[in-house]
């Protein structure tokens, strides 16, 4: 249905412009978590040497880190249903930044090899999980605006593509953590580069003022209070003006297991938790793999350049999935996508050590196709949600995420300690379902991409 401007509260009435400067703020706010995100699994062996861990105790150290990272990534839905996605965006971009502060004051002052330092760490790191629930209060808040602004065919082809620029944060910000590792580490300790993380929180929190509310959050948000005030036809006037569903009145979490939205939590969360075992392995722990002498051999310092060269293809693949799902279906290219990721990644790990430039082409194949879908994905969250339930129902996907690296660290920690070699352990709990989440996502509902959701 077209959206009605006579018809909305004022605060609603976006402009073109104002989506396309809310799609760069996105972007920004998105690498900048990115950033922090993985930095900490970047710098996780360089700091396991500062402390004298074991691999088993760091890699359990990051499983409780997960943890709460997933507990907070969950929460943040809900709460987005009912603040709004542009407070969301902003709440989620400071607490990155603040915890991105403490776990530098930690490694400073308290010390992490003493037992209340290792626990502040895992609650701080578990508090940085606010940066990583930025991607599903991104894909929540765009898909909105993009229905409100490219509703005809003709542009609601092209918005799968201009969102995987966004989502393409997430290699520009793996590149940045990896380039000022690179530049930060050997000129002082590995606290700066979490200091140096913080800074661009203060440019997100100054462009969060220019961010408008979506309509369809802003429409069901005054419907609601109409209907809390007994103005029941008016409020179905004003939700009908933008195609607002009102029918649904149970609780976010609650509407999440109901109705259209059940099949949809299910299948994309069990793909999506699956395919978070393989980023655990070759993108959090990427580094760990390729230099351990029971992986690749590589040394640490090639190992980062490795992640720079193929986080840059992981960023063309991004753009390559935002435009194939705009093509044949974000749920068939994901597919796609995540089977040749296993196929890259198990080519991989046979090849033989020392063939560097084997290696780095194969890895960052593996990227290409591993994170490249994400693109698709987070936007066909969007897609399969009533507004309603939109935020929760991303988030409890976006959660999944965290629970899939958490049965990862579980298992990746209890083969190294049990003598199996990082090359195994990344078969069996990485490659194996990369795959199995490529056949499974082919489970969820298939959305025309032609067409914008706009209840």
């Amino acid at each position: 249905m077209t959206i009605s401007e006579s018809t909305l509260p004022p605060v609603s009435k976006v402009t073109t412009r104002d989506v396309k400067i809310a799609t760069w703020i996105c972007f920004f706010a998105w690498t900048f978590a990115v950033y922090d995100f993985v930095l900490f699994g970047n710098l996780l062996p360089v700091i396991a040497a500062d402390f004298g861990w074991e691999a088993s105790t760091a890699t359990g150290l990051n499983t409780w880190i997960t943890v709460g990272t997933a507990l907070v990534a969950f929460g943040v839905g809900p709460i987005v249903d009912k603040i709004g996605r542009r407070k969301g965006i902003i709440i989620a971009v400071m607490g990155a930044a603040i915890a991105s502060l403490l776990t530098a004051a930690v490694g400073w002052v308290l010390g992490v090899v003493a037992g209340l330092g290792f626990v502040l760490l895992i609650l701080i790191r578990s508090i940085a999980g606010l940066g990583y629930a930025e991607q599903a209060i991104n894909a929540t808040y765009l898909g909105e605006m993009f229905a409100h602004a490219y509703s005809d065919p003709a542009k609601a082809r092209r918005r799968g593509f201009i969102y995987s620029m966004v989502q393409s944060g997430w290699p520009v910000g793996s590149v940045l953590a990896a380039g000022s590792i690179a530049l930060i580490l050997p000129i002082g300790g590995w606290q700066w580069t979490f200091v140096v993380a913080a800074f661009p929180a203060i440019f997100i929190y100054i462009a969060g003022r220019y961010l408008k509310e979506s309509p369809q959050f802003v429409a069901r948000h005054e419907a609601e209070k109409l209907l809390r005030a007994g103005k029941t036809e008016e409020a179905h006037a004003l939700a009908d003006s933008v195609g607002v569903d009102l029918t649904e009145t149970a609780t976010p979490v609650a509407a999440a297991f109901k109705g259209e939205s059940l099949r949809s939590t299910v299948v994309i969360g069990f793909s999506f938790l699956l395919s978070w075992l393989g980023v655990l392995a070759f993108a959090i722990l990427g580094t760990s793999i390729l230099s351990a002498e029971s992986g690749k051999g590589v040394t640490f310092d090639n190992a980062l350049g490795i992640l720079i060269v193929s986080n840059a293809t992981a960023f063309v693949g991004y753009l390559f999935f935002g435009w194939l799902g705009d093509r044949i279906g974000r749920r068939n290219a994901i597919s796609i996508g995540w089977i040749l990721c296993s196929v890259s990644f198990g080519a991989m790990l046979l090849a033989p050590n020392g063939n560097f430039a084997l290696i780095i082409t194969l890895y960052s194949a593996g990227l290409f196709f591993l994170i490249g879908p994400y693109a698709s994905l987070l936007f066909f969250n969007s897609e399969s949600f009533p507004v309603h339930t939109r935020a929760t129902g991303g988030s409890i996907i976006n959660a999944a995420g965290q629970v899939g690296a958490i049965i990862g660290g579980v298992l990746i920690t209890a083969s190294l300690s049990a003598g199996m070699s990082w090359t195994g352990a990344a078969f069996w709990w990485g490659v194996l379902p990369i795959f199995a989440s490529g056949l499974l996502i082919l489970g969820a509902r298939n959305v025309d991409p032609r067409k914008a959701r706009t209840d």
